[in-house]
C-alpha cells in the first residue's frame, strides 16, 4: 500500500488513529474507544447549545475484502464506504453543529485540534454526527441501528383523537308547562349575560312612603318578545300605561329618566310611590299576577323590608333581599346624579333665597362632592356625614313621622298626638346641643329650665338622645332647682345694688 499523507500544519484533518478505523480489518471502534467517544458527543463544545445525547453507531458488517489486480487502494469506493458506514468529510466542508453558529463551529475545531482532545472525537464531530449523513439499514436480518434521534421540541406529535361528543339532552323535560319552560329559559340566558330576569325592581319601604323604581326596556328584540310570557308583558303595560294605581299609588312622570342604559340594557327608568299601609294590596297583587314566576326574590331596603318580609314570604311566595338603608341612599345619589336628568343638571341650588321676586332655581355641578353632610329627611330624619362612596358615618337625626298619615291620626288619641310632639322636640333639642358641644369641643352638656319641671318623659328622652347619639360619650346633666336658677340670680343681683348704696 501507498504511503500515507502527513497533514498540513493547522489543518483539522482527521488523525491517524481515527483515519484507520475507516480501513476495513478495523471493523468497529474497541469498546474503550467507543465509550468515550460517546462521553464526548454527550459534552458539548465550542459554546453551543446542549443537544440530547447518541449513541455511536453500531459496528456494520464485515465485508470480504477485494483488492484490485493492479494492488492499488483504488478498490476503496465510496459506494464501499458508504456500505460500511465510514464516509467521512473533510473537516474544513463540514456544516456547523446546528444552533452553534460559526463562531461555536470554530471554537469546537480548536477543542479538537488542542493537544489534549480524546482520540477519534474528530472522526465523530466531522463524521456521522456532524454531517447529518445517516448510514443505510444493515442486513434484515441484524437489529437496524441506532437513528438520529430529534429534540423532543421537533418529535412529530400525535394528533389527538376527539373525544366522543355526548349525546344533545332535551333543555326541558316534556311535562313541563310552557310558563315554566320560558321561565327556566330566561334564567339560563340571564345567567349566561350575567343579568338578572326582567322585571326589574328596586324598593325602599319607609314609615310612611313606599318608593318602587321600575326599568322599563324598550331594545326588546323579537324573538325577546316571542318568547316573552303573558305575565310579564301584564306587569310592564300595567306600569307603564297608568299614571295612578288605586287611590293612591302615583307614577311620578315628570322624574322619569329616559333612554338610560343599565346592566347593558336601554330603556326608561319609572319611579313609583304609595303609602306603605297599601303594602298588603302591594303585595295581594303580586299574588294575583303570579310575581313569583318570574322572580324569586326582591331587593328591598328601609324599616319596612323587615316589617313585612314574612308577608311577602307566605302570601305572594317572594323572599326580600334585605339591603343597608344607608348604603342604598348614597348609591342611588351618586348613581342618577352622575347620569343626569335627561340632559340637565340633577343637582341645583336657589339663588337670591331671601329676595321672593328674585329668587330662582339654578343647576349646581355635584362632581367633586365630598364631603357633604347628608341630611335625608323622611318618616325620620338621618344626617350623614359622606367622605367617599364606601366611608361614611351617621352623626345625628331625629324622629315624629307617623303623624303624617291620616289613617293612623284618625286611629290614636289626643295623649298619643301630644307624646309624639313631645318626642320630636326633646330629640331635636339633644341633637342640637350634641352638635354644639362637638363644635366647641365641650364635653359636659347641662340642662335646665321650667321646660324640665315635673317632666321625667322629656328628661329620659334627652338622655337617651345624648347619650345614643355620642355613642356613650357624652351624658346629660341636670339639676334639681331646673326653674328657679333666673330668680336666684335676679336676687343676688339686689343683693349687690343693696350693698352699693
Amino acid at each position: 500500500m501507498r504511503g500515507r499523507r502527513a497533514p498540513r500544519p493547522g489543518s483539522a484533518e482527521v488523525p491517524a488513529a481515527a483515519r484507520d478505523a475507516d480501513t476495513p480489518r478495523a471493523g468497529a471502534a474497541s469498546p474503550a474507544r467507543g465509550a468515550q467517544l460517546a462521553e464526548d458527543v454527550r459534552t458539548p463544545t465550542g459554546g453551543g447549545e446542549e443537544r440530547p445525547g447518541r449513541q455511536p453507531p453500531a459496528a456494520a458488517p464485515r465485508l470480504p475484502e477485494s483488492k484490485p489486480q493492479d494492488g492499488s487502494e483504488g478498490g476503496r469506493t465510496a459506494d464501499r464506504d458508504l456500505q460500511r458506514g465510514c464516509l467521512s468529510r473533510s473537516p474544513r466542508t463540514a456544516p456547523p453543529v446546528p444552533g452553534m453558529g460559526d463562531r461555536g463551529a470554530q471554537h469546537e475545531r480548536a477543542a479538537l485540534q488542542s493537544p489534549g482532545a480524546p482520540e477519534g472525537a474528530a472522526a465523530a464531530v466531522n463524521g456521522l454526527l456532524h454531517n447529518g449523513f445517516h448510514p443505510p439499514a444493515a442486513c434484515s436480518r441484524d437489529p437496524p441501528p441506532p437513528r438520529f434521534q430529534l429534540p423532543s421540541e421537533l418529535q412529530p406529535q400525535p394528533q389527538p383523537q376527539p373525544l366522543p361528543q355526548p349525546q344533545p339532552q332535551p333543555l326541558f323535560a316534556q311535562h313541563d308547562s310552557p310558563a315554566k319552560k320560558c321561565r327556566l329559559r330566561r334564567r339560563m340566558d340571564s345567567g349566561r349575560k350575567n343579568r338578572p330576569p326582567f322585571p326589574w325592581f328596586g324598593m325602599d319601604i319607609g314609615g310612611t312612603l313606599v318608593k318602587l323604581v321600575y326599568f322599563e326596556p324598550k331594545d326588546i328584540t323579537a324573538e325577546e318578545e316571542q318568547e316573552e310570557v303573558e305575565n310579564l308583558k301584564s306587569i310592564r303595560k300595567y306600569l307603564t300605561s297608568n299614571t295612578a294605581y288605586g287611590k293612591t299609588g302615583i307614577r311620578d312622570v315628570h322624574l322619569e329618566l329616559k333612554n338610560l342604559t343599565m346592566c347593558g340594557r336601554k330603556g326608561n327608568l319609572h319611579f313609583i310611590r304609595f303609602p306603605t299601609c297599601a303594602m298588603h294590596m302591594f303585595i295581594q297583587m303580586g299574588s294575583e299576577k303570579n310575581f313569583s314566576s318570574l322572580h324569586t326574590t326582591l331587593c328591598a331596603t328601609g324599616g319596612g323590608a323587615f316589617k313585612f318580609e314574612e308577608d311577602f314570604r307566605m302570601i305572594a311566595d317572594l323572599q326580600l333581599h334585605k339591603l343597608d338603608e344607608l348604603d342604598c341612599l348614597i348609591q342611588g345619589l351618586l348613581y342618577v346624579d352622575s347620569v343626569g336628568f335627561n340632559g340637565k343638571p340633577e343637582c341645583y341650588y336657589f339663588e337670591n333665597p331671601t329676595n321672593p321676586e328674585l329668587c330662582q332655581k339654578k343647576p349646581y355641578c355635584l362632581d367633586n362632592p365630598y364631603p357633604m353632610l347628608l341630611v335625608n329627611m323622611g318618616s325620620g330624619v338621618s344626617i350623614l356625614a359622606v367622605y367617599s362612596k364606601d366611608n361614611y358615618k351617621r352623626v345625628t337625626g331625629t324622629s315624629f313621622g307617623n303623624m303624617m298619615s291620616k289613617e293612623k291620626r284618625e286611629s290614636i288619641s289626643k295623649e298619643d298626638l301630644a307624646r309624639a310632639t313631645l318626642v320630636t322636640i326633646t330629640n331635636n333639642i339633644g341633637s342640637i346641643a350634641r352638635m354644639c358641644a362637638l363644635n366647641e369641643n365641650i364635653d359636659r352638656v347641662v340642662f335646665v329650665g321650667n321646660f324640665l319641671r315635673i317632666n321625667m318623659v322629656s328628661m329620659k328622652l334627652l338622655a337617651y338622645a345624648m347619650d345614643f347619639w355620642s355613642k356613650g360619650q357624652l351624658k346629660a346633666l341636670f339639676l334639681e332647682h331646673e326653674g328657679y336658677f333666673g330668680a336666684v340670680g335676679a336676687l343676688l343681683e339686689l343683693f349687690k345694688m343693696t350693698d352699693t348704696q
